[in-house]
């Protein structure tokens, strides 16, 4: 044993969950390790899957039955045993709060406490600590129920007059005659369902548009008994616009909705009387607008005895939270405006202010979304964890992260099936030496690529937005183009900013929203091959295409096509068995009788899209679509594999799998190298050289050194986030950048490649 062991090691035996192959490792107690290796090759099944998973699960047994049926289910592992096992916190990429009512201050509970201290010692005293919240009646503004802002919706974008409702006239996606939202007008028999909105009276109009939510007299029988009645405005108010599903409908409700501060509490979200108390001259709602840094000055100043724990406990909330890099935010920013890297950096911070020991952090990528200098900020705060006596273990690509550990695991040798093995264990410096795919990575030095020669640009002038302050850039046509610079300093701002220079022309946003899946979407789906590989069976066997689906006639009669039966056991983990008659398979015995070269329709449907280019090689029409996705560096996929399980940066991808054969078009990407390991960051860059040289414009946002080292062009951002950051600190060539000191990305490329 190492010096490493010292304080011993969580010891794991036979892990076998999904590809990996009955793996046998210790991790040191007390260090920091990082989880390296190819996208796929199941990392995440060894750290998220089996460590996370028992610990979580084994400290929910330790709560009483009742408790643990509201508890969530975290599955049972395949593996032999895990000794010497910590509490886990898991710290994901997920993002927060996506509610218009969520801030930083009532996400991290700083707003709790703040509006304790201004019930106790605010004066003139004006009430009890809940008049502070814009959240409840008693706080919020009445005009804009405490959100800050008003919509204002635009009726004739909403609704078309000229026709009735049953030919459709909302015009809003989701209410088409017929779909359950129409029926809450067509089943209402307040309507006639054939009249023009044109001809409706004044009342009908009203009652149609505006009418607040309402049980109706003598409702038909098609009326839903409980159902209550609201006019198509505050109903699109309520359960679209400032609903989560609003984030779905961004387009279209960008046409049709006006958003204004609104004007009787100016954007403070709290009513007059909350804002008349005041300590050392200010009120809730300015003491929400300050940034970090200048709450901490005012705490400062406060001198009450009264308020001497609040105080406390406020300076070691935020004093946390300034020192992981995030001073430049307010108290008062909404959640859903944060980035997923500050998002992140949020959790962590959280956890920093706590006096609990022992227990092992577990976090996804904490690099995603982080410049360099950041990751600086990260790698010193997981430091200060590990000192507070924690084990620290990280899934991560990033070499800044990587060589910040105190002991390296990789896992490989390839993706999917062709991985699920520990390759490598030591140090960083021994990885440097070693002969594994990210020792040789690491080793690769960087080389910036001789820019290509430019005779047209894109401008913007005088943008004006967030943190941006009369910000002009340019962008060069036919090139790749990156925007750099930390977290926080305007980098999407200006992004933005050239979309709609651009509006009305070509181009292909390539975001990491969500691609429109669902629980059953798959790459077989999403690509589109399920039904012409169904007439490949049903061809080559000559019976129905219907017996090749198992949501159809060809599912299994035990399952339902599940592969899986299930029995629920109130507080105990539901027993999930695999159903004994199709073996797993979702079919039934008849359509697995049925073989395309050697293969059932679900060993088909198992095989990873590396393996399917060989298989389709003589089916152009499923071949052209498979090889898409192996292109953009997704290969180690299943085709059966559910989309929900995929990270914003695989998304992107498959996004831009089906959106590669554009000539002359302008890419947006955002971070598009989330989630790669450096060797599968190599193949994105030569793929974005073939889309450049088939004439497209590239305009990526991007942290990542080796992609921005084979840039053409580098706009820097900064210097720093925030009001502390918004202006273009560097425009030109990576590697001109490296002479200029306040660019922040010059400066990080500079030390890499002394």
């Amino acid at each position: 044993m190492t010096d490493i062991f010292q304080d011993g090691a969580i010891s794991i035996h036979g892990a076998r969950e999904n590809n990996l192959k009955n793996v046998d490792l210790d991790i040191p107690k007390h260090k920091m390790t990082v989880f390296a290796g190819l996208s796929g090759s199941g990392k995440s099944s060894l750290v998220f899957d089996t460590l996370a998973a028992v610990s979580r699960r084994e400290l929910n047994e330790t709560f009483p039955s009742f408790t643990q049926q509201y508890l969530p289910k975290y599955g049972q592992p395949q593996f032999d045993s895990i000794e010497h096992l910590p509490v886990a916190i898991v710290v994901e990429q997920k993002p927060i709060g996506r509610n218009s009512r969520s801030t930083l201050a009532t996400y991290t509970g700083i707003y709790s406490v703040l509006r304790l201290m201004f019930s106790r010692i605010g004066q003139p005293w004006v009430g009890y600590y809940e008049w502070f919240s814009f959240n409840l009646p008693q706080g919020m503004c009445p005009n804009c129920q405490g959100l800050g802002f008003v919509d204002e919706v635009d009726e004739s974008q909403l609704i078309d007059p000229n026709k009735s409702l049953n030919e459709g006239a909302v015009t809003f996606v989701g209410f088409q005659p017929g779909t359950w939202r129409w029926k809450e007008y067509g089943n209402s028999g307040l309507f006639d369902l054939d009249k023009k909105i044109k001809d409706y009276s004044k009342d009908e109009y009203e009652m149609f548009m505006h009418a607040p939510k309402q049980k109706l007299k003598n409702p038909p029988k098609t009326w839903a008994r409980t159902a209550q009645y609201e006019g198509l405005v505050p109903r699109m108010l309520r359960s679209v616009i400032h609903s989560a599903s609003g984030r779905h409908h961004q387009a279209a409700l960008e046409k049709i909705v006006t958003r204004k501060t609104c004007p009787v509490c100016h954007g403070t979200r709290l009513n007059s009387k909350a804002l008349t108390a005041k300590i050392e001259g200010k009120n809730i709602a300015e003491v929400g607008e300050m940034d970090l840094v200048n709450v901490l000055k005012f705490l400062d100043s406060i001198t009450d005895f009264k308020a001497k724990t609040m105080v406390r406990e406020l300076r070691s909330k935020v004093q946390s939270l300034v020192n992981i890099g995030l001073g430049y935010l307010s108290l008062n920013r909404g959640t859903d405006t944060l980035s997923g890297g500050e998002a992140q950096r949020i959790k962590i911070a959280k956890y920093l202010t706590s006096s609990l020991s022992d227990l092992v952090y577990v976090l996804d990528e904490p690099s995603v979304g982080l410049h360099p200098h950041d990751i600086q900020l990260i790698t010193k705060s997981l430091e200060k964890l590990k000192n507070q006596g924690n084990t620290i273990v990280l899934v991560d690509h990033n070499p800044a992260i990587i060589s910040a550990a105190d002991y390296v695991v990789e896992i490989g040798p390839k993706a999917g099936k062709a991985g699920g093995e520990v390759t490598f264990t030591g140090t960083y410096s021994e990885l440097l030496k070693s002969n594994t795919i990210t020792g040789k990575m690491l080793r690769t030095p960087i080389k910036f690529r001789q820019p290509r020669k430019v005779s047209d640009w894109i401008s913007v002038q005088n943008i004006t937005s967030h943190n941006l302050n009369k910000v002009s850039a340019r962008i060069p046509k036919g090139v790749l183009t990156v925007v750099s610079g930390p977290a926080g300093s305007g980098k999407s701002t200006l992004v933005n900013a050239f979309k709609q220079q651009m509006s009305g022309m070509d181009y292909v946003d390539l975001s990491q929203d969500s691609v429109g899946v669902n629980i059953r979407s798959t790459p077989a789906t999403y690509l589109n091959i399920l039904n012409p590989l169904r007439k490949l069976f049903a061809n080559a066997n000559k019976v129905s295409t219907q017996l090749f689906s198992y949501n159809g006639k060809g599912a299994c009669p035990r399952c339902k096509g599940k592969g899986v039966t299930i029995t629920e056991m109130a507080f105990m983990d539901p027993v999930v068995q695999t159903c004994e008659l199709c073996g797993g398979k979702r079919y039934s015995q008849e359509a697995l009788q049925y073989k395309y070269h050697d293969k059932d329709i679900s060993e088909v449907m198992n095989m990873s899209i590396d393996d399917t280019l060989d298989f389709f090689k003589d089916v152009p029409n499923i071949l052209k679509k498979v090889d898409l996705l192996e292109k953009v560096g997704l290969g180690y996929l299943n085709l059966s594999q559910s989309m929900t399980t995929l990270s914003g940066g695989e998304v992107q991808r498959v996004k831009l799998a089906l959106e590669l054969d554009h000539e002359g078009s302008v890419y947006f990407l955002d971070e598009p190298t989330t989630g790669l390991h450096l060797n599968d960051t190599k193949r994105l860059i030569d793929l974005f050289e073939k889309l450049v040289d088939n004439g497209n414009t590239l305009i990526v946002i991007e942290h990542n050194l080796s992609l921005i080292s084979q840039a053409d062009w580098l706009i820097d951002m900064g210097p720093d986030a925030g009001k502390y950051g918004g202006k273009v600190c560097f425009e030109g060539t990576p590697k001109d950048s490296m002479q200029h000191l306040e660019s922040r990305t010059g400066v990080a490329l500079k030390k890499l490649v002394k």
